[in-house]
């Protein structure tokens, strides 16, 4: 989905559901992680995460971005926008938009440091010199393996 997609389906969703304009900025943020979105008091412009929208699907996006519309309409007209706030609360729970993003599937890992004095094993996420490292049993010789069925392809 390209961000002028996205531009056009965050103003068809305040349209209809809540009878209200989007006038202003939407894009994507793959670098965001832990949330879905982001309603920026500033410029009142909504970032989304498009990691999310890979990983979870449209429905859930959907809740997202209903999730930060209540965000924008609330501030703009001088209600209370923050989470903690019964005008939130309520608005979130009228138009069906998500109160907590799903977590997003995590990393698998890639590599195991295995000692070839202990055979202790380490797990990691990333590449990395086994010759710079020593093993914190034994201080034996590490060495790296790639694990099974992580291709680079399928890496997130």
């Amino acid at each position: 989905m390209k961000e002028t997609d996205l531009q056009q389906w965050v103003e068809e969703i305040s349209l209809r559901d809540f009878s209200r304009p989007f006038r202003h900025r939407a894009c994507f943020n793959p670098r965001l992680r832990t949330t879905g979105g982001r309603y920026f008091l500033s410029d009142h412009r909504i970032e989304i995460s498009s990691r999310h929208l890979a990983q979870l699907g449209e429905e859930v996006m959907l809740g997202i971005i209903r999730h930060e519309l209540c965000h924008y309409h609330l501030h703009l007209e001088g209600k209370g926008y923050r989470h903690r706030d019964r005008d939130f609360k309520e608005l979130l729970q009228k138009v069906g938009g998500l109160r907590y993003t799903p977590p997003l599937t995590k990393q698998p890992y890639r590599y195991l440091l295995l000692c070839l004095d202990c055979n202790q094993k380490a797990y990691r996420k990333k590449r990395m010199n086994p010759a710079r490292y020593r093993c914190g049993h034994c201080q034996g010789k590490l060495v790296l393996q790639e694990i099974e069925g992580t291709t680079p392809s399928s890496r997130i």
